[in-house]
């Protein structure tokens, strides 16, 4: 059972851009070769730009409930509700001032900058040496409610 559940896609208008750069970078390995040679930059570039923007596209956030405890998961990343101290939305503004100078070396960090908004998870485990996660979300009040309401309920 999921909680909260949401992808940070890319906005459609990176779509064309990013494959008319291809396109681009394409042309510029072809310059003007015959035949089959003219072809290969484009049967390889673009899929390749493809590839990359569906992954950086493809991010997802979500808090998965279970039987033996939730769990936090951003993308392959997973943290265990129970190490979770405090959680705060930040918005736009607040975003970009914690990943500014006073960023820890440590910190966990999921930033996209095509979305506005985000959550400052601290944590509260002597094992892991992260201080805390940062992690963009498009609805992070949301986010922030569903980590504190499983983690309050999992501290009592």
């Amino acid at each position: 059972m999921s909680r909260h559940d949401e992808r940070l896609r890319l906005p459609l208008w990176w779509w064309p851009v990013g494959l008319a750069a291809g396109a681009l970078l394409a042309a510029e390995i072809h310059l003007g070769y015959p035949g089959l040679r003219s072809w290969v930059p484009y049967l390889v570039v673009l899929p390749i730009v493809a590839a990359l923007l569906w992954r950086i596209g493809g991010i997802r956030i979500r808090v998965d409930i279970q039987v033996d405890g939730a769990e936090l998961w951003v993308d392959d990343a997973h943290l265990p509700l129970q190490h979770i101290a405090a959680v705060e939305p930040l918005s736009r503004d607040a975003i970009r001032a914690a990943l500014g100078p006073d960023l820890h070396a440590l910190a966990f960090v999921v930033y996209r900058p095509w979305v506005h908004g985000g959550v400052i998870v601290t944590l509260d485990d002597p094992v892991d040496p992260t201080p805390y996660w940062i992690v963009s979300s498009r609805r992070p009040g949301q986010l922030a409610a569903a980590l504190n309401s499983r983690s309050n309920a999992e501290s009592s």
